[in-house]
């Protein structure tokens, strides 16, 4: 069963998506928050393994929220705006993805499910485009980082899946899983989404057409 906290400040839509969520036999909501602050106070008493996360709460807002949550459980945030500082602000702070608010309900359930098993929730186009807009480079090093390593980066960044990966540099599935593995570890980066940040404030990769 993946236990889900639902934080936002709009009553509606929260019982919205207990309803959407309740009514599958995988998921099971664990609370509802309508402010951080009592997001984070849930998270930590119920440990949920998803937090579907607002960006723009009273008393705390979701980035702080989702920096309090830290490792305690994944989060996913859902916003109005695609393209928004406060959404790579929230992804910066640990959180595994971000879906809009008009995503269609089978899409939800699906990304909650990708979250709880631990992966980043990425639609590369668009999480790309947001990155480019708000990384600052060279705010971050790569130190440590061996020149494999550094083009699993790069691939990582320009979002290719782990198959294409393999693919691009003739390496097998176990192989490019280790580099992902000791990128993550080296660079203190909990999922996927905090590679592509990295490699974005690094310099390693530039905005398209920069």
């Amino acid at each position: 069963m993946i236990r889900v906290l639902i934080a936002d400040d709009q009553v509606l839509l929260r019982g919205s998506f207990r309803v959407l969520v309740d009514s599958e036999p995988d998921l099971s909501v664990v609370g509802e928050a309508g402010t951080g602050a009592r997001a984070v106070e849930l998270a930590l008493a119920t440990r949920p393994e998803v937090v579907l996360m607002d960006v723009r709460m009273p008393e705390m807002d979701g980035i702080e929220a989702t920096r309090r949550i830290g490792d305690v459980s994944r989060v996913l945030i859902v916003t109005m705006f695609d393209l928004d500082a406060y959404v790579y602000s929230a992804l910066r702070a640990g959180a595994s993805g971000f879906l809009l608010k008009d995503t269609p309900p089978a899409d939800l359930l699906a990304a909650i499910r990708l979250v709880a098993r631990g992966e980043a929730l990425l639609a590369p186009t668009v999480t790309r485009r947001l990155i480019e807009e708000f990384a600052r480079p060279a705010v971050r090093g790569l130190e440590g980082i061996t020149d494999r390593e550094r083009e699993v980066l790069t691939l990582i960044a320009r979002g290719l899946s782990n198959t294409e990966i393999t693919e691009h540099l003739h390496l097998s599935m176990a192989t490019v899983k280790t580099h992902i593995g000791r990128l993550l570890t080296k660079l203190d980066a909990r999922d996927r989404a905090q590679l592509v940040i990295a490699a974005y404030e690094s310099g390693l990769v530039v905005r398209s057409g920069a």
